[in-house]
This record gives C-alpha cells, structure tokens and sequence, in this order.
C-alpha cells in the first residue's frame, strides 16, 4: 500500500468528517425539516468514513487470485446505500403517508446489488460476471422504482417538491451510474484501468454522492420551509 493511496483515503475520511459537521451544524435550526433527515444524512458521512479509514490504516481488503478486493467498500455501501434511498424516498413523500412496501423494495433491491459486487468481488473467472450481472439488474430495478413509483408519489405532491426530487433523483442517479461503470472498468472487471484509476474514481465518486447528495435534499428541503412558499406548497396538485 503505498502512501498515495493512504492519503487519498484520509482525504476521503477528511471529508466525511467535514460533511457530517456541517449536517450536525444544519441540525441545530432544522427550519420546519424533521430531525430524522437531519440523521440520516447525518449517519451516512460517519459511516462511510469509518469504513474508509480502515482502509486508510492499511485494512478492509484481501486478495483473491492476485486481484485486490476492498470489502471495507461494500461495508460501506451495504449500510450507506440504502440510507441514500431512504432519504430520496422521505423527500418524495414528505406531505404523504410514507409508503413502507416501495421503500423497502427499493431497499431490498439495493443491498441485493451491493452484496452481488462484493460476492463478484471475491468470484474469479466468468463468475465474476455473473455476479456482476445479477447486481446490475437490481441496479435497474432501483431506478425503475426511482423513476416510476416514488416519482409518482412525488408528482402528486406539490411543484416545488417535485423539482427538488426531480434534481435529488437525478443527481444521485448519474452517480451512481459511475460505480458499476468504475466497477467493470476497473481490475475488479475487464481491468482497463489501474488500481490507481480504481482508487481514484471510488473516492471522488462516494464524496460527491454522500456529502453532496445530502446536503442537496437538506438545502431544498429547508427552502421548502420558507414562510414565503409554505402556503403554495400546502397547495397540492
């Protein structure tokens, strides 16, 4: 491990830290937004940075046929990734009951991806492929659900809430897109990149679609509150 890679993952655990500070600071006048957003999003910076920093101390991975896997990502993932969907959810039904079947099969759907890149991860061969295919066909099912049902549930609600997850959901969709794409690229996949490229894209990736993520539905969320568009957004439609 040489210390690139050790600073680039205290990078990474620098940021966590800082995003999860200021969701914390956020948290302190929550402007009409519920503290359970505030946690979620929250919990997902801390998380992530705990799982990193072992991997920052030299941990979290094993090698498999000469092929590095960091599970200490997908220890990450299995706990962060439904939590991003979680909070995408509560955004698109923020006015309505919140509808537990679509949320837990979004969920479901996700930690099924995450546990088929890791078992991927640890397969040789064309296992690997299948496993990798497997994830990315629950991958689609949680953007269909994304796209189709929860969008619904928001659509009905009012504009402004609308556009918010309309930006959320295709925020957190693009870069998502970029794990399975860095996954398949990288020596986990065809192997056309460096493990540094590897590295690389699974740090800058996670930073913008945690910290970021969460600090966009949290600002959008508290604009909402504004006693200037509380009215038209008690206005469904």
């Amino acid at each position: 491990m040489n210390n690139e890679f050790v600073i680039l993952h205290w990078i990474y655990v620098t940021s966590m830290a800082a995003g999860a500070i200021a969701i914390a600071v956020m948290s302190r006048n929550p402007r009409g937004v519920p503290k359970v957003d505030y946690f979620i999003t929250f919990l997902i910076p801390v998380w992530s940075g705990i799982a990193y920093m072992s991997m920052a101390l030299g941990q979290g991975m094993t090698e498999i046929a000469d092929q590095i896997t960091f599970y200490a990502r997908y220890l990450d993932w299995v706990v962060t990734t439904p939590l991003l969907l979680l909070s995408l959810c509560l955004t698109a039904m923020y006015y309505v009951d919140k509808n537990k079947i679509i949320i837990s099969g979004i969920i479901i759907a996700d930690v099924v991806m995450v546990l088929c890149g890791l078992i991927g991860d640890l397969s040789t061969g064309t296992n690997r492929y299948i496993w990798f295919s497997i994830g990315v066909v629950a991958f689609l099912v949680v953007l269909w659900l994304i796209w189709g049902p929860v969008r619904n549930i928001a659509y009905e609600q009012n504009q402004r809430l609308y556009r918010l997850y309309l930006v959320a959901a295709a925020y957190l969709s693009i870069f998502w897109i970029g794990y399975p794409t860095a996954w398949i690229i990288g020596p986990s996949g065809l192997n056309l990149v460096s493990q540094r490229v590897d590295t690389y894209l699974f740090v800058i990736l996670p930073i913008f679609s945690k910290v970021g993520f969460g600090l966009l539905v949290l600002i959008g969320l508290r604009r909402l509150q504004n006693p200037l568009n509380i009215e038209q957004n008690k206005k469904f439609t």
